[in-house]
């Protein structure tokens, strides 16, 4: 997976927001939403190890499951700010379809 500059900068962000002390960004799938899957983003309060990959990106330490990592090889996560919404948003070429928020998707 990739994280753009403006991700790794908005995500640095959330983690100095956190209200308790934590690992880093925790990047995953997990099924449901309107299209099958759905996209999750959490504070990570610890690595697990056996199941967790640890990616680091300019200081911003992301961590991934081994499931999850399935759905987002070859990814890239950005922020995108616009006049009705901001946050972060996936190119995931993996997803063969999404819903209208582009909050889920599908595959094959």
């Amino acid at each position: 997976i990739t994280l753009t500059p403006r991700a790794v900068e908005m995500a640095k962000q959330k983690l100095l927001e956190a209200a308790e002390p934590v690992e880093g960004l925790r990047l995953g799938v997990k099924g449901g939403g309107c299209s099958g899957f759905y996209y999750v983003y959490e504070f990570a309060k610890k690595v697990r190890p056996n199941r967790d990959l640890v990616f680091e990106f300019d200081g911003l330490k992301v961590i991934v499951d081994n499931r999850s990592i399935e759905y987002l090889k070859g990814s890239v996560l950005d922020w995108e700010s616009g006049l009705m919404s901001y946050g972060f948003k996936w190119k995931n070429p993996n997803a063969t379809g999404d819903c209208g928020c582009g909050e889920s998707f599908t595959t094959d």
